[in-house]
């Protein structure tokens, strides 16, 4: 169990913060990887993100806790390790940690998460903070989510082992939700149903059904997952637009 400040100071020295190059507070999105870990592809949202004024900060899980890439897809890729629920702390401290740096708006903030990313942000969401050690965290209840203003979900683990995934949210920013038709992980059945619930819980929806598989903005192919580089653009192109219709105080 850790506190949300012993958790964050694990993560801060493997977070990466890009953006405008002032000290000004200026709205900010965390960038959570997939199972897989850290990638090529989450440098190319962070600099969309700063091409538009917002920073970005990109937060490795797996090297806060001297996980390799083959450790994680050993474990974690498999399901033995570190599940959605776990990794909703790594989410709560890290909001809890940048929202107190100057140059971050605490009041404007975006979640965005890849596969095991978005599942970590849906538990994070969804989980009752006020049960003690929920997420692994004593105090997340002193979490703020006020701030969350919007969450990219790119393709977020819902299958079975998603316990949880039906479970109502309790704070609801807008969200956009990337599914991929030939995901390999899920039906997009399954998908909308979730996505579904959360509209329901009060968040403003919006699916986007992308005509590829699971991972296809990452740069590699093992299959049945295969990168393709227009659908990758358009998924740029759409984070983007998230961006900037959320940034206006208020």
């Amino acid at each position: 169990m850790d506190t949300l400040s012993a958790r964050w100071a694990r993560l801060e020295p493997h977070t990466t913060v890009v953006g405008p190059d002032d000290d000004r507070p200026r709205p900010t999105v965390l960038l959570f990887h997939g199972c897989g870990g850290l990638r090529p592809h989450l440098p190319r949202y962070a600099e969309a993100a700063r091409s538009v004024g917002w920073r970005a900060a990109i937060v490795d899980s797996y090297a806060a806790r001297g996980w390799s890439r083959n450790y994680a897809m050993a474990t974690v890729c498999t399901g033995l390790l570190f599940h959605g629920h776990q990794r909703a702390g790594d989410i709560l401290a890290a909001i809890s940690g940048l929202a107190r740096r100057p140059d971050v708006d605490g009041s404007r903030l975006a979640l965005a998460g890849w596969s095991h990313g978005g599942w970590g942000i849906m538990e994070a969401m969804s989980a009752d903070p006020n049960r003690r050690g929920s997420m692994g965290i004593i105090d997340a209840e002193a979490c703020d989510l006020s701030g969350v203003r919007a969450t990219w979900l790119a393709y977020p683990y819902v299958g079975i082992g998603a316990a949880n995934r039906m479970k109502p949210w309790r704070h609801c920013p807008r969200v956009l939700a990337v599914v991929a038709r030939r995901d390999h992980l899920t039906t997009v059945r399954n998908a909308e149903r979730v996505h579904d619930m959360v509209r329901n819980c009060g968040a403003e929806v919006e699916t986007w059904i992308a005509e590829g598989t699971h991972s296809f903005d990452e740069p590699m192919n093992a299959p049945p997952m295969r990168h393709d580089p227009a659908l990758a653009d358009e998924a740029i192109r759409r984070f983007s637009a998230l961006l900037e219709d959320v940034a206006q105080p208020g």
